[in-house]
């Protein structure tokens, strides 16, 4: 029988509703009673009488000693009169019956009362009311649940999540498949007298893989699995999270063995006394909370705490040492192998053409993490399945690359003859110069098709395998390719445009790593003259220090514009050399707008036999 997840009751919350639907509609009611009726007047006895004698009183309703009436101009009257089974009241009956007042006698009720009185209740009881459903639209089945632990129970049959759905980090698995190891049997552990850590932190950039491995971890525990997001402890009002926190490891306690996963932990670890006015007390009462209940565990407790977090550099001390979070794994980012792998999991329920290579798509992705793969496979799915095919091919795979990459094709973007011709001599360049020397990454595709935002075409180039050290060679050739189409324009069309704009950004911060970091300039020797500066304010920047002399400076900017001129003159020199060579890779350009490898390879084959130095 499925379990309907807790909160108000549906016939509770159907109540409630009615209630204030019925509340609203009387009020409502009365309101338009009221301002249909108009306004009743209040006159005194001996007014009322006068009225009477004159004949301009129409309809008398006599109710007990209340005497309510209309007069013949339609306003409403009320006057307080004799009382019954007195002289006075005899004659007044007389008095109406004499000048042909309509009349009628009711008896006294309290009815009247009780409309007055709930007519000033309503609106109490109505606020009353929906504060109290808002309270709990806000915090739950109670209004008064603030300070409670808003970590979710995660079981087996939520997460279908295990080892097998985690691919491309083996090394990673290994290590935490040792917690799951602890968990079902901690007599192996504590026969060797063997400490499982206490806290396990989950360090690596975004998309990774940190919190699908801490749900593959609840899928393979079979233990309790408490996981909760940084942010939802910390509260406008302070003491909240501290208090979080303490039923949070209450809870973890009352259910060990088991594992507390708090997700994005530098929401609430942070270092402490940082930022503008000195800290922000509660979230720092939410850490030092957070710090005790970890120092106050047992040995044999049975809690592990399982965190994640992309920016470790913000993280408070106190937290990353032994005993808190003892152990730290880095989950980096795939190689080839393990893109290839995060591919196989990720289209092992698409239907796949014989064509796809996953292979190939591994060496063309490098740098993506598991989430770009992700998003890969579902963006080609999605492209199949827009033109009816019955699988999905190597082209979707390659188109939804370029989206990815790039952005969207704006085929309908329309662009004058001559923008389009000055486009092409420099995406040409670009292609061209990346064939002429010798340490450039191999070129994948060249096109004039606009893309995404501000791409008026691109040369699309992708290493051939993962690179981990790269030599002063090799960073020049990426220099010089990145300079290829101002050069091109340079050449043919004798100024400069706007095109170059992001090549010369990329140039110039290229440039300044190879000068200031890598230590690869010949006039300033193996220095690193960059030092690393967390931003106290926003905790994210590095900074590069400015610590050295002013002579030094002006060495560095020498230096910096030294790499860009010698490689651009360098691109000059190769296109004016090869000059036929670009001619005839633009007017294909202008002809196709898109050229693949194999295209520039049979162009070239007669112009450029192989790359130069």
């Amino acid at each position: 029988m499925e379990k309907r997840p807790m909160g108000t009751p549906w016939n509770l919350r159907l109540l409630t509703f009615l209630l204030v639907l019925g509340l609203v509609v009387f009020m409502v009611v009365q309101l338009f009673q009221t301002g249909t009726t108009g306004r009743t007047n209040s006159f005194s006895y001996s007014h009322f009488l006068d009225l009477v004698r004159a004949g301009r009183v129409a309809e008398v309703v006599v109710r007990g000693a209340r005497i309510e009436g209309i007069l013949r101009t339609g306003e409403r009257f009320v006057t307080q009169g004799p009382p019954e089974n007195s002289p006075a009241y005899a004659e007044l009956v007389s008095l109406l019956d004499a000048q042909g007042v309509s009349l009628q006698f009711e008896s006294p009720s309290s009815a009247s009362w009780f409309w007055t009185i709930l007519s000033y209740l309503l609106p109490v009881l109505l606020l009353v009311v929906l504060w109290s459903w808002m309270m709990r639209r806000m915090q739950g089945t109670n209004a008064f649940t603030f300070t409670q632990s808003r970590a979710k129970l995660v079981t087996k049959e939520y997460t279908r999540v295990t080892f097998k759905d985690v691919a491309g980090i083996d090394e990673v698995l290994e290590e935490v498949r040792e917690i799951v190891d602890y968990l079902r049997d901690p007599g192996r552990f504590a026969r060797l007298g063997a400490k499982i850590p206490k806290g396990i932190l989950l360090v690596g950039p975004p998309g990774t893989g940190k919190t699908l491995l801490a749900r593959a971890i609840a899928g393979e525990a079979g233990v309790p699995f408490f996981s909760i997001s940084g942010s939802d402890f910390v509260e406008m009002f302070v003491g909240v999270g501290a208090a979080r926190v303490r039923d949070m490891f209450q809870k973890a306690k009352a259910n060990a063995p088991c594992i507390v996963f708090i997700d994005e932990l530098d929401a609430v670890g942070r270092k402490r006394g940082a930022g503008i006015g000195g800290g922000h007390d509660e979230r720092e009462q939410t850490l030092n909370q957070l710090l005790a209940e970890m120092d106050g565990f047992e040995g044999d407790t049975g809690v592990i705490v399982l965190a994640a977090t992309n920016r470790p550099d913000v993280l408070d001390p106190a937290l990353l040492r032994p005993g808190r979070f003892d152990r730290k794994i880095v989950v980096p980012p795939p190689d080839l192998r393990g893109r290839e792998a995060i591919l196989r999991v990720h289209t092992r329920n698409k239907k796949l053409a014989p064509d796809v290579d996953l292979a190939v798509l591994a060496r063309r992705t490098p740098g993506f993490v598991g989430a770009d793969l992700e998003n890969l496979c579902n963006e080609a799915a999605l492209l199949a399945a827009r033109k009816n095919k019955p699988a999905i091919e190597m082209a979707d795979f390659e188109e939804a690359l370029e989206r990815v990459i790039t952005g969207l094709a704006r085929k309908g973007m329309y662009i004058k003859e001559e923008e389009r011709r000055r486009i092409a001599y420099h995406e040409a360049g670009h292609a061209l110069v990346s064939k002429l020397v010798p340490n450039a990454d191999p070129l994948l595709k060249v096109t004039i098709v606009p893309r995404g935002i501000g791409a008026l075409g691109y040369a699309l180039q992708l290493p051939a395998e993962d690179r981990y050290v790269l030599t002063k060679a090799e960073l020049l050739d990426r220099l010089t390719v990145l300079l290829g189409g101002r050069a091109a324009e340079e050449v043919v069309f004798g100024d400069q445009t706007t095109g170059a704009t992001e090549d010369l950004k990329h140039a110039t911060e290229l440039a300044k790593r190879m000068v200031v970091e890598y230590g690869m300039s010949e006039e300033l020797g193996p220095l690193s003259l960059g030092k690393e500066r967390t931003n106290i304010f926003l905790g994210e920047e590095i900074v590069k220090s400015d610590e050295h002399s002013e002579e030094l400076t002006a060495a560095i900017d020498r230096e910096i514009r030294r790499f860009v001129l010698e490689a651009y003159e360098r691109a000059k020199n190769l296109i004016s050399r090869y000059r036929e060579a670009l001619d005839r890779l633009a007017q294909e350009l202008l002809r196709r707008e898109t050229l693949d490898k194999e295209d520039v390879d049979r162009l070239l084959a007669d112009l450029v036999p192989q790359p130069v130095g």
